[in-house]
């Protein structure tokens, strides 16, 4: 049972990793993770793992909200790419369960800091404003979908910084459009991989309610200021180096515990 001071620590996190998923459609659970096992004191990864994708897929869904508003979500692409993901998501949180809490956090730690690059490499693409999914790179989609559904479920994330390079290299879309499409796959995601952890016990339902609730208040002030800084390249920038740093301290923290 956690104390008053780690329930609060516990909103201000969600508050932290809602203006994350608000401004990058990703981030959220990359940063979730660590704030729970390393500030707000949850003594078991995969409880914070369980507990975050739950977290993360509410909070996801507000901020989709906020973008849907601003006409920012290809939905088409979003269903498409989302369905082919929670086959996928169920099977690696499956896999993800019975691996141990330390080796995981550190292969997470590894997998952020290769995406992080990647997305360093495209950070001038401005992509295509009207962009869609069709015949033509549906199979594309489908398969970038269930391939980070996979990695989603497996490191117990909702997966918004895989899903957002996986849009925009299957279809060519927009950053913008990318980040506010990606909250539909991250809803269902962090969802599927939620229900799984809690069918085993692995989810502390109080931590996640205040995470929540902080999570609204930063998601809405995220997605307003990712509407403004949109086609500027800087959103990119900014998901990279959010990623190099918070991947560099979980590698120092989670190789000391191996």
């Amino acid at each position: 049972m956690l104390d008053p001071i780690q329930y609060a620590l516990g909103a201000l996190s969600g508050g932290l990793v809602g203006f994350t998923l608000g401004l990058v459609g990703g981030g959220g659970s990359i940063l979730a993770v660590p704030l729970m096992v390393y500030l707000v004191g949850v003594s078991s990864p995969h409880v914070a793992i369980g507990t975050s994708a739950l977290a993360v897929s509410i909070n996801a869904a507000t901020g989709l909200a906020s973008h849907a508003r601003a006409h920012t979500v290809k939905w088409r692409c979003g269903g498409m790419y989302a369905a082919a993901g929670v086959a996928g998501a169920f099977a690696g949180s499956s896999l993800g369960k019975a691996l141990d809490g330390q080796k995981l956090l550190f292969l997470f730690a590894i997998v952020m800091l290769i995406v992080g690059g990647l997305m360093l490499r495209a950070r001038k693409a401005t992509g295509v404003p009207g962009a869609q999914c069709n015949r033509t790179n549906a199979p594309k989609v489908l398969g970038f979908g269930f391939g980070t559904g996979l990695f989603s479920g497996f490191f117990g994330i909702g997966g918004g910084f895989l899903i957002v390079p996986g849009l925009m290299a299957s279809t060519a879309m927009p950053m913008i459009n990318a980040v506010g499409t990606s909250l539909v796959a991250v809803t269902a995601f962090g969802l599927t991989t939620a229900l799984n952890y809690a069918l085993s016990g692995l989810i502390d339902w109080p931590l996640a309610g205040v995470f929540i609730a902080g999570g609204v208040v930063g998601g809405f002030a995220g997605s307003i200021i990712a509407k403004r800084a949109s086609g500027t390249g800087h959103l990119t920038t900014v998901f990279a180096i959010l990623i190099f740093a918070v991947a560099a301290y979980m590698l120092w923290m989670s190789a000391s515990s191996l």
